[in-house]
């Protein structure tokens, strides 16, 4: 079983919008696959139509090596299971730090999985916290999605930094998304940037109207819109994503 994370310190990048629909191709293409919504609002968990529910809060889920178990809930997407977010995750960190090895503890809840699921997509709150770092070191792959901004940028150095600084051991790929290449800075900040990070993706995500409509429609845009833009990018990510992983893309 191999662990992705959907991570950024900033908020807005869509984040979330990646980790329900590169779980949704993982599912399409035979691997089963957990989606853990480790984020206190939900989005994941609303996108695929699931009550953003759950039960006992953090620190129920904690306090059992099989509770994660207990917390799955099937999506309407065969393959494709969800642990759902509510906002009482607001208090995981307060939880982790309640117990002994924090930063392990979510690499252990995940275990006992092994044997019923391929691939984990956690999408993660942003900001950096006792909780992300936990998630990084559960990690097999961390994807950061990355707006084309110099204020995105930046966040991603942070963390890059902070990852040396913590012994953070994941591999880090960044990729663009919400990119929109009409606009000239787009354009040349992806780019210079692309050119100076050779981790970096070369697959972007555009800004598209179908992504916002993954709201009203709760569903991932590769199942309602797979031939538009942006499924067609999400694909090309898994593509490139998936051999990292040793998962058919």
């Amino acid at each position: 079983m191999k662990t992705v994370a959907l991570f950024s310190i900033k908020g807005g990048v869509g984040k979330t919008s990646a980790a329900v629909n590169l779980a949704h191709l993982a599912a399409r293409g035979g691997a089963r696959t957990l989606l853990w919504d480790l984020d206190p609002q939900g989005a994941a968990s609303f996108y695929l139509r699931i009550r953003p529910k759950l039960a006992g809060g953090p620190r129920r889920l904690l306090k059992r090596k099989n509770r994660l178990a207990e917390a799955i809930k099937a999506s309407d997407f065969p393959g494709l299971d969800v642990v759902p977010a509510d906002f009482s995750l607001r208090s995981l960190v307060l939880a982790l730090n309640r117990l002994g090895d924090p930063l392990t503890r979510l690499r252990r809840l995940l275990r006992p999985m092994r044997g019923d699921y391929d691939l984990v997509f956690v999408d993660c709150a942003p900001g950096v916290s006792l909780v992300s770092d936990a998630v990084m070191r559960a990690s097999d792959l961390v994807l950061v999605p990355t707006i084309p901004t110099t204020l995105s940028l930046r966040t991603y150095t942070q963390l890059l930094r902070h990852a040396r600084t913590s012994s953070l051991k994941a591999e880090i790929v960044p990729f663009f998304s919400m990119a929109d290449r009409r606009r000239r800075l787009h354009r040349n900040i992806m780019v210079d940037f692309a050119r100076r990070t050779p981790e970096c993706s070369r697959i972007y995500i555009p800004y598209a109207t179908e992504v916002e409509q993954m709201g009203p429609r709760r569903m991932p845009v590769t199942a309602f819109a797979p031939s538009s833009a942006p499924a067609r990018a999400f694909e090309q990510l898994w593509a490139q994503v998936a051999p990292r992983l040793d998962v058919a893309g």
